[in-house]
């Protein structure tokens, strides 16, 4: 993966090959459609590792994301680097919000989710 001129968000694209409930800490238990995803993220540095630590699947669940790419039948089939502010890359993104909160419990620019839902592709 090349690094595009100072990273600072990314996105991975998602595909949940069947339905899937998986239980996202303090969001409960939630049930993912069949599809296609996009979620951003962002890294203050070390934004390769970052990216490589949801690609191996974390040992520890420690952010949204972990849950939902630990559930049998989800995988990771491509990745972005991006320059832009992860909020701004965020709203750029085409999709529904298909889990309010997720990813998303300190953004201050109003995303109500950086997971989202571009259905079935």
């Amino acid at each position: 993966m090349s690094t595009p001129r100072k990273a600072i968000s990314y996105q991975l694209v998602i595909r949940v090959a069947r339905a899937v409930t998986v239980r996202v800490g303090a969001l409960g238990q939630v049930r993912f459609a069949p599809g296609r995803y996009i979620y951003t993220g962002s890294a203050k540095r070390a934004i390769e590792a970052r990216v490589a630590r949801h690609l191996a699947g974390a040992r520890r669940l420690h952010w949204h994301i972990d849950h939902l790419l630990a559930a049998p039948g989800v995988r990771v089939t491509a990745t972005r680097l991006s320059p832009r502010p992860e909020c701004s890359l965020n709203q750029a993104t085409a999709g529904s919000i298909p889990v309010p909160r997720f990813g998303a419990s300190d953004c201050r620019a109003g995303c109500g989710s950086h997971l989202k839902y571009q259905g079935r592709h």
